[in-house]
């Protein structure tokens, strides 16, 4: 799964670079993030639908989808991932699957790596070089649960794990880049064909792994200090 991630990077920047020729609307200036968690605002970006070729858009989402048939806030909190194998098969993402896409930016995901001493050790795991990258997601918007304004919320879509992240965790969010991500984005279509096999394992060799301390744990942490690492001293005897 990708229950924790971080983007400290100044996201409009890297984004206009990554998607040249395409304008950007609407992109919020965000501060650094470092233990982004469930059910807070996260962001996305979508196509336009009146103008699929030029324009997408960047919005602040809730991280747990909401269907737009809820009418309970908390639904949410049971679907802040969506298996790619089942995304055809599942009522709440069926739809969104055909026509609500969207990327999720981040620059490193958090998982913990259960021990045989039943602890669990985090990993932050990230490209080598830091870089941002896109997590493929679907979005929603509920207009039932308030009347004041809709609610967008957001899944993050995982696949299984590549050989370079299984021994921490059997799931990954899945990464889509280059043409790929213009494919996903594209409002105009609509065949699942087409679109399923976008979601695949990144390559072993898309990110590293490194070992935090546990302050990351409690989402309250929100510092640079989660991203400390931990070196194990070597058993001498």
């Amino acid at each position: 799964m990708c229950g924790r991630f971080t983007l400290k990077t100044q996201a409009s920047s890297w984004v206009e670079q990554l998607f040249s020729g395409i304008r950007l609307l609407d992109m919020p200036d965000i501060p650094p993030r470092y233990n982004i968690a469930p059910t807070q605002p996260i962001l996305a970006l979508f196509r336009n639908d009146a103008d699929p070729v030029s324009t997408f858009r960047a919005n602040m989402f809730r991280w747990g989808l909401v269907p737009s048939w809820a009418d309970d806030l908390a639904i949410g909190n049971r679907m802040i991932n969506a298996r790619s194998e089942t995304l055809s098969e599942k009522p709440s993402f069926r739809k969104a699957f055909v026509e609500r896409r969207c990327v999720v930016v981040a620059d490193g995901y958090y998982e913990w790596q259960k021990r045989n001493d039943k602890t669990k050790r985090p990993f932050w795991i990230h490209r080598k070089s830091e870089s941002p990258f896109l997590m493929a997601g679907l979005w929603e918007i509920n207009h039932k649960i308030s009347k004041e304004a809709p609610i967008l919320s957001v899944t993050i879509i995982t696949t299984p794990a590549n050989a370079t992240t299984s021994s921490v965790h059997d799931r990954m969010p899945a990464i889509v880049e280059g043409e790929n991500a213009n494919h996903w984005l594209d409002p105009t279509e609509r065949k699942l064909e087409s679109l399923q096999p976008l979601l695949q394992p990144a390559s072993e060799d898309f990110f590293e792994l490194t070992e935090v301390g546990t302050l990351v744990n409690n989402p309250r942490h929100e510092s640079e200090a989660c991203l400390a690492p931990v070196f194990h001293t070597p058993d001498l005897f």
